[in-house]
């Protein structure tokens, strides 16, 4: 037979663990998307232009990066051997899309206007060989590319480049 105290002790344990469960529910259902995630997962949600990605768009993303970007920028996103240096011809070489890289340090209107136009679009006399993809990839393709992207990169890496969007002036 149990004690009084360990019943007692028993009912109020479960008791708060159960009113703790509402709460998070509750609390969950009127939080963002993006807290949501944090709760979840621990980590900022994937985002572009503000918008969080599906699962589904990181895996289409993943097919279209391997198809169009990984040649130059590496099948794990690690990019070229001395990408902070001009090569022998004078062009850069493609920088990692990994948290090594600077591509989180861009807002998603930049890294969308580089992908579709090159890197002229964005920065004027920079020598490189990315080509343009405008008559290639469509706004989701593009979008898609950029989820998977992001995918690798650590939590401190989304968020900060969540701002620099937002700051850049999308339509959040």
């Amino acid at each position: 037979m149990m004690s009084p105290e360990l019943v007692l002790g028993l009912t109020l344990g479960l008791g708060t663990a159960a009113a703790l469960s509402i709460a998070a529910v509750v609390s969950s259902q009127k939080d963002s998307a993006e807290h949501q995630a944090v709760l979840q997962h621990g980590l900022a949600p994937i985002t572009v232009l503000g918008a969080p990605s599906t699962d589904a768009m990181v895996d289409i993303g993943q097919g279209l990066y391997a198809a169009n970007c990984a040649s130059c920028h590496g099948a794990e996103l690690e990019g070229e051997p001395n990408w902070r240096q001009p090569g022998p011809n004078g062009q850069m070489p493609a920088p990692p899309h990994d948290a090594s890289g600077h591509t989180w340090h861009h807002p998603d209107q930049d890294l969308i206007a580089i992908i579709k136009h090159g890197i002229g679009a964005v920065q004027n006399g920079r020598h490189s060989r990315m080509p343009s993809f405008d008559e290639k990839l469509g706004d989701a393709q593009i979008e898609a590319i950029l989820a998977f992207i992001k995918s690798s990169w650590p939590d401190h890496a989304r968020r900060l480049q969540q701002n620099v969007t937002r700051e850049a002036g999308s339509n959040l």
